[in-house]
């Protein structure tokens, strides 16, 4: 859907993105995480046309975004981190004016319009001024001129920034919406977010990619080995008797003790998934267990450690 392929953008001498190369299939929604600098609305501006590059290209459902702008636009729904509404317009008057800017046909504007309000639940705002909008509703409409038309391709940028906790979790039940029938790119700097939201993550550092993959897959290569903690109601000399018979662990580490109970943290040899063996262990020797968990690295570990090192490694 979207290929980007040594991407440079300069502001003189400085280097907002450093030949980037991205590839972007089609029916799932993206992460794009970064620090403050990294580069990440820069390219997502270029994406869009919005800015020019330096060098390399970027190719949007086959149109060059700079060769053939109109219909590389036109398979794209974009929400800045300012919604790019009209304050003074009612709703309905905004949609109007945003159908007639992306030149959808008369005959299709009425249906297309009334079914992007109906998916982010605006219709019954349709008759009130923007300004008089709360900021969660403004971000909706914002989202229903992006939508509007039916872009393959949905581009937001820190879509839930300001919302209150409602507004961010309606939000988020929105875009998992339109990653059912777009491409949706999604910048935030909530990590949490991106985890519960998002199929692939990006993560850019210095306008360079030092990651991309599933959250699921960073969090098993960056761990080096799957991590669990556990506790058992034992004493602690008898479990740790015990677990020196388990040979699927090449290391363990009591993180926590009391009269009766006893945490550990454990570390699987190689990439096994042990939870299951280790609690029929645990019942074999007759250790009850209370709590078992994964305790590999979260995404905020992972963000830091890769921009941190990319960081010290070019000072």
């Amino acid at each position: 859907m979207i290929e980007i392929n040594h991407l440079v953008k300069k502001y003189g001498s400085h280097v907002a993105v450093d030949d980037l190369n991205l590839t972007i299939e089609s029916g799932q929604i993206y992460g794009f995480l970064g620090p403050n600098g990294a580069g990440k609305s820069t390219t997502m501006n270029i994406m869009t046309g919005y800015l020019g590059a330096t060098e390399g290209t970027v190719k949007i459902n086959g149109f060059d975004i700079f060769a053939n702008p109109e219909e590389a636009k036109k398979c794209i729904g974009y929400l800045p981190e300012l919604p790019p509404v009209y304050m003074d317009m009612t709703v309905q008057e905004y949609m109007d004016f945003a159908a007639e800017l992306k030149k959808i046909a008369k005959e299709k504007r009425k249906q297309y319009i009334k079914e992007a309000m109906d998916l982010t639940k605006i219709t019954e705002m349709s008759g009130r001024l923007i300004k008089n909008l709360s900021k969660g509703y403004r971000q909706r409409v914002g989202l229903a001129q992006a939508v509007l038309g039916y872009p393959e391709v949905i581009i937001l940028d820190e879509p839930t920034v300001g919302l209150d906790p409602k507004q961010i979790i309606e939000i988020r039940e929105l875009i998992k919406e339109l990653g059912k029938k777009h491409t949706v790119i999604l910048s935030s700097h909530i990590l949490a977010e991106v985890s519960a939201v998002c199929d692939h993550v990006f993560i850019i550092s210095q306008g360079r990619l030092v990651a991309s993959d599933t959250v699921e897959n960073l969090t098993n290569l960056m761990s080096g080995g799957q991590e669990i903690l556990f506790t058992l109601k034992a004493k602690r000399e008898q479990a740790e008797e015990a677990l020196k018979e388990f040979e699927a662990v090449e290391s363990s580490e009591v993180v926590d003790a009391a009269a009766d109970t006893v945490s550990f943290r454990v570390r699987a040899r190689g990439d096994e998934d042990i939870r299951e063996k280790l609690f029929y262990f645990c019942a074999g020797k007759h250790l009850p267990m209370l709590e078992l968990k994964s305790a590999g690295k979260s995404l905020e570990d992972i963000f830091l450690e890769l921009t941190s090192v990319k960081e010290e490694g070019e000072n």
